[in-house]
């Protein structure tokens, strides 16, 4: 699986941080998400499907 975002269409909800906090992070300044690792291992990829589902404007995308 590969992460991208669009920091574009990020609206700074932060639930993708909660959700899976070793692979999505808040800038400091104005809270836009940040991909902190877009290769989860495939323990991960549950957390980060959760997460990408729950973003409320899916600028969270995901591949195979």
């Amino acid at each position: 699986m590969k992460i991208t975002v669009e920091a574009g269409s990020c609206i700074a909800a932060g639930v993708c941080v909660g959700m899976a906090p070793d692979h999505f992070d808040q800038d400091d300044e104005d809270g836009i998400v940040l991909l902190l690792d877009d290769a989860p291992a495939p323990d991960s990829e549950a957390a980060v499907r959760t997460a990408a589902e729950a973003c409320p404007v899916r600028a969270i995308r995901l591949s195979e």
